[in-house]
């Protein structure tokens, strides 16, 4: 399994996924259409999927565009989400294929949309696993709630994509991370671990790198969202429940200006 961000927009990305043997691929919310199989062509891969996160423009917009060039390629998309362009819709727990190596599971992970779907894709024995998280999860952050509750973000965050391996790989919508570790550093300014992420997250931006892939296991030591289970994390915060915690957090980045 390779795994290609391709930039699109001011801050997004979208992602191919490729066997590296039969080169059938799948992209995820490929906004750019025309840039994304670009992309494909350049590494000899055939589309044959997309796999859309969630309904809003910025990552379903280029579907009707990218069926246009690729004719025949399958569209997912959650069954509650109406995403453009989807023919084939997705209910938590389906299950899919990219190649006879490359299988991907659909998670439902509501609340920044209701029918948010996060990808959690495996390869090959020996390989780490991969998870599309959109704007559910970002690195050291997630989505604003605009369709849900803290307690669905709770559910989407802390148990289905808190549950998954710790090695797997963390695949977002967007390049927030340098943000998200600036305000996160408010919530917890003695967490060192967060400091050295914003540093090299600081530092990969000034080189004009990416900041993804994290995994699950540093997104549990760095981001505050999926901490909440802490309760020194709790208290700092003026709360008693996790779920109660991931509201507060959520209600200072939405007017933090840092």
């Amino acid at each position: 399994m390779k795994i290609f961000e391709v930039p699109c927009l001011e801050d997004n990305y979208s992602y191919l996924i490729i066997d590296e043997i039969t080169k059938e691929a799948a992209v995820v919310d490929p906004v750019e259409a025309e840039k994304v199989v670009e992309a494909a062509n350049q590494h000899g891969a055939n589309l044959k999927l997309v796999l859309t996160t969630h309904h809003h423009w910025d990552h379903a917009g280029g579907n009707d565009k990218i069926k246009q060039l690729v004719p025949g390629i399958k569209v997912y998309g959650g069954s509650l989400d109406n995403v453009r362009g989807c023919t084939h819709q997705l209910q938590n727990g389906d299950t899919l294929s990219i190649s006879s190596h490359l299988n991907v599971l659909a998670l439902h992970t509501p609340c920044h949309t209701k029918g948010h779907i996060s990808y959690y894709v495996t390869g090959k024995d020996g390989e780490d696993p991969a998870v599309f998280t959109g704007d559910t999860l970002f690195i050291a952050g997630c989505g604003k709630f605009f369709e849900g509750t803290a307690e669905q973000m709770y559910q989407s965050l802390c148990v289905t994509l808190g549950s998954l391996p710790k090695p797997t790989r963390v695949y977002c919508g967007h390049e927030y991370t340098v943000k998200n570790l600036q305000f996160a550093s408010t919530v917890e300014p003695k967490n060192t671990r967060m400091q050295q992420k914003l540093a090299w997250a600081t530092s990969q931006r000034q080189a004009g790198l990416p900041t993804i892939p994290s995994t699950i296991e540093e997104e549990m030591e760095t981001n505050p969202f999926m901490r909440v289970d802490l309760p020194e994390l709790q208290g700092s915060v003026g709360c008693q429940s996790p779920v109660e915690a991931l509201r507060e957090i959520r209600r200072r980045k939405d007017n933090w200006r840092g």
